[in-house]
């Protein structure tokens, strides 16, 4: 009876994902788009392309960074609403969590377009700076990493709040209550008992918000100017302008390994927070 009950999933993720998976597989050890398409030769090609030229390596090497540098910084920024939100009596706190997540409305690419106004040469931000005198030159805050960092900085951290609500659930007043009777300061009771207890949820954040950051490709082809390459531009890239599949299909292989990695050592240090 379990298992009918599982069957309606079981076939929507065999059409949906392993499927189109397999294929995926099969097409990056093709020679070709049309040999991709009918699957009549197997090659290694793709993956020598892929593994061996240098700039896939800084490719792959960007993406890392990337991912890292922004769910770090949607973390920590995160963070402090997240807590305020799990721990608020207020009857305003339904209007502040949707407001919080609010951002998930709006097209992450209409986002990215505000963010390029925002940071842009002739934006607000270097407007302002140039008329207060504070700069004589615009600064480059576009058409770089460091633009696409901070857009997907924005457009993620309504994720991470969530996963942190979502795994904020161990935390007990009754624990922090207790360690004040006993002496302890807020800072003492924030680092031993608060911080431990809310990591879970922490890496949870972390990893969704990894793993979205990685695989985006609109915001670092638009912020980045067409000078930030990642993982996800270069697959777009290969798969709709030089239609070269195989090599496209082998780069998300690379990727989806770079996912279960970094799956692996979330686990890991789950397993290792839960002893």
């Amino acid at each position: 009876m379990l298992l009918l009950l599982l069957l309606p999933g079981l076939l929507a993720m065999s059409v949906t994902f392993f499927a189109p998976m397999l294929w995926l597989i099969r097409a990056s050890f093709s020679s070709s788009a049309f040999e991709a398409a009918s699957g009549a030769d197997w090659t290694l090609d793709a993956y020598r392309a892929a593994l061996l030229d240098p700039f896939y390596w800084r490719v792959a090497g960007n993406t890392l960074v990337l991912g890292l540098t922004v769910s770090l910084a949607a973390v920590v920024l995160s963070y402090p609403i997240a807590l305020f939100l799990a721990r608020s009596n207020s009857r305003w706190r339904g209007l502040l969590t949707a407001l919080a997540v609010a951002p998930l409305l709006t097209s992450a690419v209409v986002r990215t377009y505000g963010w390029m106004v925002l940071l842009s040469d002739k934006g607000v931000i270097n407007s302002l700076l140039m008329s207060w005198a504070w700069i004589s030159a615009p600064l480059k805050l576009t058409n770089n990493s460091f633009g696409a960092t901070v857009a997907l900085v924005e457009i993620l951290m309504p994720y991470a709040i969530l996963a942190m609500l979502s795994g904020f659930g161990r935390l007990n007043r009754q624990l922090e209550e207790a360690a004040a009777m006993l002496g302890a300061s807020r800072p003492r009771i924030f680092w031993r008992i608060i911080l431990p207890l809310s990591l879970p949820g922490v890496l949870t954040a972390a990893l969704l918000v990894f793993v979205l950051a990685i695989s985006s490709f609109v915001t670092p082809r638009l912020m980045g100017g067409g000078r930030v390459f990642v993982l996800g531009t270069e697959v777009f890239s290969e798969a709709t302008v030089t239609l070269n599949w195989p090599l496209a299909a082998a780069l998300s292989v690379v990727l989806l390994v770079l996912f279960s990695s970094i799956i692996f050592l979330y686990q890991r240090a789950l397993r290792t927070l839960e002893t």
